[in-house]
């Protein structure tokens, strides 16, 4: 029986697709825990650098959680394999991650999305947080994200007339990187993978950990904290060869280690 998603490494990419275009890609319990042990594995294996998020070809990237068959073994509904932090802890995924999306992305969906590092979107792609339209209200996370990567009136707009936010009014927002047509969706993934694996991913994850920590507080927090994947990067075969590389004027050859 399938997961309903797809992971594949591809050299130091991980590529994970959902697969339920039946239900637009909605997330059911089965592939909530087949996204948690993707995010476990990306997290766990030094050969991956990086995560590209992606759905099947359909009318939705994502469409939130599947309730149809009701909610996970904890009376939750399931979402992200952890990575939205709704219907259990919250997953930290320490490689960079970036979502390919076309289509409806929807609610959870949507919050998913956000959760990426890269957001890179099919110029059919619309966003859109539909809860009070429907008459409910859950955990609030997609409402707490969107404030956050979304200009505040833009945001609230969103969540108080559940209307769309199409591609390039995204693009215009600073919530996607970048629009394309729905044909070159997979090769802008692609690229932005390659930008990012040509650095020293340990560089890159401590880099990633240290901008995202530092958001929880002030500047002066900020600058004040030391930030443990920085201090670990002193000293190892990366960081040496970066600084040979340098001295070389040739490029890096990076290991992750």
């Amino acid at each position: 029986m399938s997961s309903g998603v797809e992971f594949v490494k591809d050299g130091h990419v991980a590529r994970v697709t959902l697969d339920n275009p039946k239900a637009l890609n909605a997330i059911d319990p089965r592939m909530d825990d087949a996204l948690f042990a993707a995010w476990t594995e990306v997290n766990d294996d030094p050969d991956v650098w990086v995560a590209i998020l992606s759905a099947t070809a359909g009318k939705a990237f994502c469409a939130g959680a599947d309730v149809s068959g009701g909610t996970d073994r904890d009376g939750r509904m399931a979402l992200g394999g952890g990575l939205t932090g709704v219907g259990g802890p919250q997953l930290t995924l320490r490689k960079p991650l970036i979502a390919a999306v076309h289509g409806y992305v929807i609610g959870g969906g949507f919050e998913l999305a956000m959760c990426a590092d890269v957001i890179v979107a099919a110029d059919d792609s619309q966003f859109f947080i539909p809860e009070v339209r429907a008459g409910i209200i859950g955990e609030a996370g997609i409402m707490h994200r969107a404030i956050r990567q979304l200009p505040h009136h833009v945001a609230l707009a969103m969540v108080l007339t559940g209307d769309r936010l199409p591609a390039a009014k995204a693009e215009q927002y600073g919530l996607v990187n970048e629009v394309v047509p729905v044909a070159e969706l997979a090769a802008a993934a692609d690229r932005w993978a390659a930008k990012i694996t040509a650095s020293s991913p340990l560089a890159v994850q401590a880099a990633k950990d240290a901008v995202l920590r530092g958001l929880g507080g002030s500047l002066e927090s900020a600058l004040s904290t030391r930030y443990e994947p920085i201090e670990a990067y002193a000293g190892t075969k990366d960081q040496l060869e970066g600084v040979a590389a340098f001295a070389e004027k040739r490029k890096p050859v990076w290991t992750g280690r």
